[in-house]
């Protein structure tokens, strides 16, 4: 019962937030466009298996893969796993956590893989392109930007060392990416990592970085703990326009060996 009851309350939490959505489409479809709504019924039904499935998932997150992220942080950077002893010990060896970075790799790798607006992206970006983007390569290169940043984030709780000082760093390189990079992928660069801090990275990701924080010796959750979602956010960019350039250049490689050939002919 009790799980009937928070999940009714996620369902009205739910539809109070898609409600003025789609009242603002339909006064815009009929006060200034001033047209009927087409496909009312098709709709109104998709509405509602709208609101209902984003209930049960964010039910499930909540209920599953919250708790799953603070155990699992809880548990890689317990001092008995890590040192054999249940001592606290005054420092924290970052060597001692390889444990936590490759779990956060693989945490950041699969929810981005799973994550339904990166999908809905990669799909428009696959039919705007003609399918010269391809959908499954292009969620793969963002999530091994979010696995890459968020092992990285975690690095940079278990060490203690200033925020400020990796975002500035990751916002040069892609300053400096943007200058050579396709002109056609950069918008879907800054696009794909703007959609990777979504219903499922997040809560994760969040869980991870705070119950990290909590198990390290030194380290406050409320300074510590957060910042995995502004790596998460970043490291996405950088991925995606080096996939670009890298595709260029082997594209242009290719041409060049067949112009070769062709002369030797």
């Amino acid at each position: 019962m009790e799980f009937l009851f928070d999940f009714i309350k996620i369902f009205l939490i739910t539809f109070r937030d898609v409600v003025p959505i789609i009242a603002l489409i339909i006064c815009f479809q009929l006060f200034v466009l001033r047209q009927q709504v087409p496909n009312l019924r098709s709709l109104i039904i998709g509405g509602v298996y709208v609101v209902i499935g984003l209930a049960m998932f964010l039910a499930g997150l909540e209920k599953a893969l919250f708790p799953l992220g603070k155990i699992m942080a809880n548990q890689l950077s317990d001092p008995m796993f890590i040192y054999g002893s249940s001592e606290t010990v005054a420092a924290a060896d970052w060597t001692a956590y390889g444990w936590i970075y490759l779990f956060a790799a693989m945490i950041g790798f699969a929810t981005t893989i799973a994550e339904p607006s990166l999908i809905a992206v990669a799909y428009k970006a696959s039919e705007v392109s003609a399918g010269t983007i391809n959908q499954l390569g292009l969620r793969i290169t963002v999530a091994i930007g979010v696995a890459f940043g968020i092992s990285l984030g975690t690095f940079r709780i278990v060490t203690g060392t200033p925020l400020y000082m990796y975002i500035l760093a990751g916002y040069l390189i892609v300053v400096i990416q943007t200058m050579f990079a396709p002109k056609s992928i950069i918008p879907l660069a800054y696009d794909s990592g703007g959609v990777t801090t979504s219903t499922v990275t997040v809560p994760i990701v969040a869980a991870l970085g705070i119950g990290l924080a909590t198990t390290v010796p030194g380290r406050n959750p409320a300074l510590d703990g957060f910042g995995l979602i502004a790596f998460a956010s970043l490291f996405p960019i950088i991925t995606v326009m080096g996939y670009a350039k890298f595709m260029q250049w082997f594209a242009g490689r290719r041409t060049a060996i067949r112009k070769e050939e062709d002369n030797a002919l």
